[in-house]
């Protein structure tokens, strides 16, 4: 056997007793078959089920790894063959046919797939709310063990101690982002995770020599540091459990992170739909040679079941999913009328909130002190770096679940020096550097949200952040898909637009695509004393926010305003009338805030400025009332033409304003170009002063 760091370990090199409860595996085995046999012979062909993926042949691993899931701060993240593993867990067996028979309550309220389970517990192990992406369940599962260690270590709470996080997934998903970025951190970081691969050598269609060389990753980690390598047969039941123990053991004694790979047949196609056209008959008879479940009947029956304790046990699996699906069937539809609650978060009639069963700090009900939508105005003008990084200080001493990372947010302070100070502060636990990987810094706020921790994590640059939009969107709409059991809170942190020049990769806006992304705030400060209050409001709140601190601005004369105080809080969704004005209103955010407002002195009009501050919610009272009294409206934005957030603003107004309206809604925004690199050819795109005051002075003579 290999001595190096990532030894490569065979079932022949263990002999561990496995705490099995072997009964319960049979059981659990036999109640997965009955249930792809319900479904593939009758929910799916009578169209009750419409989304099906069969985990037969990857069953008996699952069950028995959930098995040696005890501990009540473990965590599994999987996928859409997860079935057995999560019924493992506790999954009822209602909820595991409620999910696919669409109905009410249960894991999503007919929201989502019926494969993608979560499974919510603050007293025991739980499932995270899996993904239909494949690979972007590794990530958050990496950012739950470094909770796990936050929660220990930093918290002190022994609770925590020994506890693990599992990302369960297929031989295919270990060619994504997700998979490589979750190794890097979980081995730098030495966290409490196990990769848990079953490998059953496709890929839908595609063999698993496409995924990795050799088609073996296991083989091709083992000289991978400070990881610990399992490699066996998934389908025999002795050597599986013995395997999985090690494992499972390794991690939780803290030796270092590990991976597990299983062989295993599928033995269906990919999903319901696929006829496995692409196998060869041989092929199918070899995977069907692999069963795992006549492997273990033959495992049990007669030295630890007699045949009729067997066939006992098949009968009341049978029944049992029988019962189940009766009191999934009398469940009723889920309601239309209620489709569109749990985007964000949402008090009751009587104003009390509704929080989420498991995420965020609001099920720990944290108390902060008291806020203020009054300025307690101290000391002189201070810009918005200095505002921003005093801000997050303050957090940081107020919420002890909050941390602060990214890229070289640590002893560097950021490259734009907001966090500088914040680790020799707070310690390298609290505001630490990332690896170079947007999905995985992400991904990793993602896991730790739902532990309970407040991330506050750094995308170095706007553009930086398309890597990681699949984990953003995931946790958008965590809440709306598991109707209020799951939410992630955070404030992702993003510095970006032009600056002194430009270009396409550190200069970008962009921000309406997170407007259009489902469940995120989006916040667009134009001054240091904003930036304080929209940030701690942020930092409170119960939903997840994308913080744009403009590039232009961090450090501009224009943005810096005395320090508003430790108590000041902007609530989201209201804009600030900068001028009053009675010809035009002039609707702007971000670093075109100051350009607008100058553009309105030079103009010689009598022209109202609204900065909207934050685009989701964004403040239509304010844009409305104001139009209704100017009867102009003039939209001016950094981000492109085409389906910019101007575009949303001037619909609002011609469907709510239209007869108030005195010359048609005008949009003054970038083109629909990158943004160039050279000052002067910045400076012929990007609105100026002078060419706003062009378009305020010909609009007031329509």
């Amino acid at each position: 056997m290999s001595r190096s760091n990532a030894a490569r370990v065979a079932a022949s090199d263990l002999h561990p007793q496995a705490h099995i409860d072997w009964y319960q595996v049979a059981y659990q085995l036999l109640v997965s078959r009955a249930l792809d046999d319900l479904e593939e012979g009758t929910l799916v062909p009578a169209k009750e089920v419409l989304y099906q993926f069969s985990a037969r042949g990857h069953d008996l691993s699952q069950i028995i790894l959930g098995q040696l899931l005890k501990h009540p701060r473990d965590a599994v993240s999987g996928y859409y063959r997860s079935r057995p593993l999560m019924l493992s867990l506790g999954l009822s067996l209602e909820d595991a046919l409620g999910g696919p028979l669409m109905k009410a309550g249960g894991y999503s309220d007919g929201r989502d797939i019926g494969v993608v389970h979560n499974f919510p517990n603050l007293d025991g192990p739980c499932g995270l709310p899996m993904s239909g992406g494949v690979g972007a369940q590794y990530t958050p599962i990496a950012g739950w063990a470094q909770a796990l260690r936050y929660h220990a270590s930093v918290l002190k709470d022994s609770r925590y101690e020994g506890s693990i996080g599992v990302a369960h997934g297929g031989e295919a998903s270990c060619a994504t982002n997700g998979f490589w970025s979750a190794l890097t951190i979980a081995t730098t970081q030495k966290l409490p995770m196990l990769f848990y691969i079953e490998d059953n050598g496709y890929g839908i269609s595609t063999t698993s020599d496409y995924q990795t060389p050799g088609a073996d990753i296991a083989a091709n980690l083992a000289s991978f540091k400070q990881l610990r390598i399992f490699s066996g047969d998934g389908t025999d039941p002795q050597g599986a459990a013995e395997l999985i123990e090690s494992a499972v053991s390794w991690v939780r004694e803290g030796h270092s992170p590990a991976l597990i790979r299983l062989t295993v047949p599928r033995l269906c196609g990919h999903s319901a739909q696929d006829t496995q056209s692409y196998k060869s008959e041989a092929r199918i008879e070899a995977e069907q040679a692999r069963d795992p479940l006549p492997k273990l009947k033959h495992f049990l029956v007669p030295g630890t079941l007699s045949e009729a304790d067997w066939q006992k046990l098949e009968q009341q699996a049978q029944a049992d999913v029988a019962t189940a699906l009766s009191a999934a069937r009398a469940r009723p539809q889920p309601s239309a009328a209620q489709i569109t609650r749990h985007v964000f978060a949402e008090a009751d009639c009587q104003g009390i909130p509704e929080v989420q069963r498991q995420g965020g700090v609001a099920p720990f009900q944290l108390s902060y002190p008291a806020a203020s939508t009054i300025a307690a105005v101290e000391g002189q003008r201070i810009n918005m770096v200095t505002a921003i990084r005093r801000t997050l200080d303050n957090e940081l001493s107020v919420n002890p679940r909050m941390v602060v990372f990214g890229e070289d947010v640590g002893p560097k302070g950021g490259v734009h020096a907001v966090t500088l100070g914040l680790q020799d502060k707070y310690g390298k636990e609290r505001v630490f550097d990332t690896s170079l990987s947007e999905e995985g810094i992400i991904g990793r706020a993602l896991g730790m949200a739902q532990a309970g921790l407040l991330p506050v994590p750094e995308i170095q640059f706007r553009k930086y952040a398309d890597p990681a939009e699949e984990q953003l969107n995931d946790c958008g709409t965590l809440r709306w898909r598991t109707n209020n059991r799951f939410a992630a809170p955070m404030v992702v942190r993003i510095p970006g637009g032009f600056f002194k020049c430009g270009d396409p990769w550190h200069s970008q806006t962009a921000e309406v695509k997170w407007t259009h992304a489902i469940g995120w705030q989006v916040a667009m400060p134009s001054n240091a004393a904003d930036a304080v209050g929209l940030l701690r409001f942020a930092l409170r709140d119960n939903n997840p926010t994308i913080f744009f601190e403009h590039r232009n601005l961090l450090d501009d004369v224009s943005a810096r305003r005395p320090y508003p105080g430790d108590q000041y809080v902007i609530p989201f969704g209201k804009a600030a009338t900068l001028l009053q004005g009675e010809r035009l209103t002039l609707v702007t955010w971000g670093g075109m805030v100051p350009r607008c407002l100058k553009a309105a002195e030079m103009s010689g009009v009598s022209v109202e400025v609204l900065d909207l501050r934050t685009l989701s919610p964004w403040d239509k009272e304010a844009v409305l009332t104001s139009v209704k009294k100017t009867g102009r409206c003039l939209i001016v934005h950094e981000d492109n033409f085409t389906a910019g957030f101007g575009a949303e603003i001037a619909a609002t107004l011609a469907n709510d304003c239209f007869f108030d309206l005195d010359a048609p809604v005008r949009r003054l925004t970038m083109p629909d170009i990158p943004s160039p690199h050279h000052p002067a050819l910045l400076n012929a795109v990007v609105p100026t002063p002078e060419v706003i005051c062009a378009a305020i002075q010909q609009l007031v003579e329509v």
